[in-house]
């Protein structure tokens, strides 16, 4: 007997001989996550707390949960076989990880969670943010056979240089870092084009009441009702702490700029 299939605002999602239309219920104009993973329980996780659980609530964004064991082999339900060519570890199947895709399929692209992808970032996430959801998949193991990511065109993506057990918490930041950027769900827009590598730097430093504690004043500018000179104070600031701790952001935001000749 298997769990079952864990949804959010919609039905129940299992495999079929013949994929359905799995869509055919979510919310035409709420932007679409579909997950497809060994752990379903791991979501919504922290996405159904603080504002994109809210989110979630009001039908600004609709999750999916597709379960990868749903569609494993024999009387086991296994996913995964040893590597071709040898080797340590296993690898999630094609023949199980395509059926569970193409009961997953809806509009946007097919991203795979890998330490060997792309890396994740801001404008990735402003670009997924402005299209009509994603398919994300968690790998396991030693990963997903080639063959499977080809055919559903998926793009790899990455947190970072380094490793970890599985896809799912990586597919919770990539949904956390995009569904923020949606229509409604902070409050104050204002603050989406304050924060860091929105202007391709790092965000100033914040402060907040008391003006001065354990001995450590704030910033007298701060405090001065000058909006002028707080907002010069926090662009240095901003260009301060991107040179020293991210200077590659400079770099990359130097070669973006156009020439004086072109503008």
């Amino acid at each position: 007997m298997t769990t079952p299939a864990r949804s959010h605002g919609t039905k129940s999602i299992r495999p079929t001989a013949r994929p359905r239309d799995l869509m055919e219920d979510a919310p035409g104009s709420a932007w679409q996550a579909r997950v497809v993973t060994l752990f379903p329980e791991a979501f919504p996780g922290i996405l159904g707390l603080s504002l994109t659980g809210q989110a979630l609530r009001a039908g600004l964004w609709h999750l999916r949960t597709i379960p990868l064991r749903e569609f494993g082999l024999g009387r086991h339900r296994s996913v995964d076989a040893p590597p071709s060519g040898g080797g340590a570890g296993l690898v999630l199947r094609p023949d199980v990880v395509g059926p569970a895709l193409d009961a997953a399929a809806g509009p946007g692209p097919v991203l795979y969670l890998s330490p060997r992808g792309r890396p994740f970032d801001q404008a990735m996430a402003r670009s997924l943010a402005a299209g009509p959801g994603a398919t994300l998949l968690c790998g396991r193991f030693e990963g997903v056979d080639q063959r499977v990511l080809e055919a559903h065109e998926a793009v790899e993506v990455s947190l970072g240089d380094f490793v970890m057990t599985g896809g799912e918490i990586a597919a919770q930041a990539v949904l956390d870092a995009t569904i923020r950027l949606l229509p409604g769900v902070v409050g104050n827009a204002d603050s989406l084009e304050e924060e860091s590598f929105s202007s391709g730097l790092l965000e100033h430093p914040h402060y907040t009441k008391p003006a001065e504690w354990e001995g450590r004043a704030t910033p007298p500018v701060l405090l001065s009702g000058d909006h002028a000179k707080v907002a010069d104070w926090r662009r240095a600031e901003s260009e301060r702490l991107t040179r020293e701790r991210r200077p590659d952001l400079l770099a990359r935001r130097d070669e973006e700029a156009p020439d004086d000749e072109t503008r």
